[in-house]
This record gives structure tokens, C-alpha cells and sequence, in this order.
């Protein structure tokens, strides 16, 4: 019987044109996600529908395309309508790039051997940097001393707890949904030694 090892999947890297695609689909979904929800009074800082393909790009592509992505897809959603509005962007632009970043870094060095695994490692993980900082900078520069620890929790933890369960549950799904259909690599292969 031949012992299979399981190994990183180096020869699954995506072409920067896949990367380009997938990024593009993301900004668009950005867009076409908010306002899906929007009908839903208080969706927005409810269910956060823009953070899930800002996240799912920074799970499936390079930083680099990540960035593009969160700052893009607000940028674009809010000049076409308006959401988020002008007020809002800048503190949004800042969460939105650290979920990207922090997403696709922890993906790339996070390697438990399980797949689910670094998925919710990466997923998680960002999704807690990402408000830590974006608080951090919420208190000192967009809400300079208008901020308080109970009022980042509740903003950023307790409102959008149903967005945070829905981004928990759907964003693996998607992902696992993609490598199944082989729109993106495997994260793990098994090779014959």
C-alpha cells in the first residue's frame, strides 16, 4: 500500500489574469450585494453585505488584489448609489482593506495541513483584526474622542452580529463551492511517495 503525503498545492497559484477576474466580480458584487439588502431597513450596518466579496477576494487572491478590491467596490458602489454615502467611506475604506489584507496574508501563511481549517483560521482572524484597527482608527482620526469602548463593541460586534454569522457560514460555502468546480486551486494536494 503507497503512503499518499499531503502537501501545499504550489502548482495551483492563479494567474494574475484569474486573479484580475476574480477581483473584478468581487468589486462588482459590491455593488450588486448592497443592494440586494438594502430594502431591509438598517441592513447595511446589520448583515455588512459589501464585507463578504471584499472577503472572499482577500481569501482567493494576492494582497495586491485584495486592496484593489476593498477600496474599489465602496468607491464604485457609493459613486453609482450612493451606498455607502460619502460620510461613511472613508472609515469603511480603512476596515474594508484591513479584512482584505489581513484575509489574504493569513492564507498565505496559515498551512494546518486541513483546509477548513485555514479557511476559518483566515476568515476569523481578519474579521477581528479588521475591527480591532478600524476602531483604533475610528477613535483618532474619523471620531476623535466621539467614541467610546462600549460603543465600538456595539458597532462593530453586537449590530452586525447577524452579518457576522451569515459572512461564518457563506463565505466557506462559496469558497468550497468554487474549488469544487475548479475556479480556483485546492489549497492541499496528495502526492504518492
Amino acid at each position: 500500500m503507497e503512503k499518499k503525503n499531503l502537501k501545499i498545492n504550489k502548482l495551483g497559484k492563479m494567474s494574475v489574469v484569474k486573479q484580475s477576474i476574480i477581483t473584478a466580480v468581487c468589486i462588482a458584487l459590491c455593488v450588486v450585494l448592497p443592494i440586494a439588502f438594502h430594502s431591509i431597513p438598517q441592513s447595511g450596518m446589520i448583515y455588512c453585505p459589501m464585507h463578504i466579496p471584499v472577503l472572499i477576494c482577500g481569501l482567493i487572491c494576492a494582497p495586491q488584489y485584495a486592496i484593489i478590491c476593498a477600496i474599489a467596490g465602496p468607491l464604485v458602489s457609493s459613486v453609482i448609489t450612493g451606498m455607502p454615502p460619502a460620510a461613511a467611506l472613508p472609515s469603511m475604506l480603512v476596515e474594508l482593506t484591513c479584512y482584505a489584507l489581513f484575509a489574504s496574508l493569513l492564507m498565505k501563511f496559515v498551512h494546518t495541513k486541513k483546509s477548513a481549517a485555514d479557511l476559518y483560521i483566515s476568515l476569523i482572524g481578519a474579521l477581528l483584526i479588521g475591527r480591532v484597527i478600524a476602531g483604533i482608527v475610528k477613535a483618532l482620526i474619523f471620531a476623535r474622542g466621539q467614541i467610546t469602548i462600549a460603543a465600538w463593541a456595539t458597532s462593530y460586534f453586537v449590530t452586525c452580529l447577524p452579518g457576522i454569522i451569515m459572512q461564518i457560514i457563506l463565505i466557506p460555502v462559496v469558497y468550497a463551492a468554487l474549488v469544487k468546480a475548479n475556479l480556483i486551486p485546492s489549497r492541499y494536494v496528495y502526492s504518492e511517495d
